[in-house]
């Protein structure tokens, strides 16, 4: 008898609707209508979003666009040519918003666009273009660039409604699986320590609560109850004090606050991919060196260990 579920298969779990994908049941929400001002709503929130979940400085207005790219094209100095080419991306972003603005609008005076018209045409190519600049994007944190969160409004301007909708949930249930992994790797170095004796459990329900914050869309009520019991989770971990015990060496004391340090990165990078709704591999893999060489250290300094 064949138990696997499908992907895309749907039913109510507490009375919430839900769609299964690659071991996730997460939270249902029905596409609108395909019509272009749902498109634009849609764009201009995924605009709002993706600037909060960049560094600062490059929402660029789209009028700005032709002094971006003189900018960028002149600039020689290899960071600084970085941040010129996130500007010029921020750029590209708000002209093609405010093309497809305004295509809405002539289509609500009963003016119909064609798909190949010149408006359509340089819209699709603003975001094309910012889609492959914003690879030298970074998130606020510094940490790897999240290219894949540019790739969502242009993939909501070539495809349908639905389709963006269903692409949202496999990246949803990729960064489910994404945030699990790093949780059970911080649990395995810092449960063997009685200095952080408990801290298993608040990571297990920051996680739980960075799942639910990952798949909820803000417009849901239960937004209201999600987002201060992820926030108080996370506050609780970062204000978490270990208990030294007298006997160890300051080096081992220094290892363990050098520990704490690390719980806190983790927490910060779990924060982090409910945010984008991403997978994060680049920092998971950094941080999972972190770990490594903190597991290897108290091994070698004689770091009092439970063996679990």
């Amino acid at each position: 008898m064949n138990d696997r579920i499908e992907n895309g298969s749907r039913k109510e779990i507490n009375g919430k609707p839900r769609i299964y994908y690659d071991g996730y049941w997460i939270r249902y929400y029905a596409p609108p209508a395909e019509t272009l001002s749902a498109k634009k709503e849609l764009l201009d929130m995924l605009t709002r979003r993706t600037f909060h979940h960049t560094e600062p400085g490059i929402n660029t207005p789209g009028a700005n666009l032709d002094l971006a790219r003189c900018s960028w094209e002149q600039q020689q100095d290899p960071a600084r040519r970085r941040v010129n080419a996130a500007m010029l991306a921020g750029a590209l972003f708000n002209r093609a918003a405010d093309i497809f603005g305004n295509i809405v609008e002539l289509e609500q005076n009963g003016i119909h666009i064609d798909p190949e018209n010149q408006l359509m045409q340089e819209c699709g190519a603003c975001l094309k273009e910012a889609l492959e600049l914003g690879k030298q994007v970074r998130h606020p944190s510094g940490h790897e660039g999240v290219d894949e969160l540019w790739g969502e409004p242009f993939k909501v301007f070539t495809h349908t409604l639905a389709s963006y909708y269903e692409s949202r949930y496999v990246k949803i249930s990729q960064t489910m699986q994404a945030i699990d992994s790093t949780t059970e790797r911080m649990i395995n170095s810092f449960k063997r320590i009685p200095a952080f004796r408990g801290i298993d459990t608040m990571i297990r329900q920051y996680a739980a609560a960075a799942r639910e914050e990952c798949e909820l869309m803000k417009s849901d009520p239960d937004f209201f109850r999600s987002w201060p019991e992820f926030v108080a989770l996370g506050e609780r971990i970062s204000q978490f004090s270990p208990d030294f015990p007298d006997h160890e060496s300051p080096l081992a004391r220094s290892e363990l606050l050098r520990g704490l340090a690390l719980i806190i990165d983790g927490k910060n990078l779990l924060s982090y991919m409910a945010g984008v709704r991403v997978p994060m591999p680049k920092s998971i893999e950094d941080y999972f060196r972190a770990l490594n060489e903190f597991d290897i250290t108290c091994e070698e300094i004689g770091i009092n260990l439970v063996h679990v």
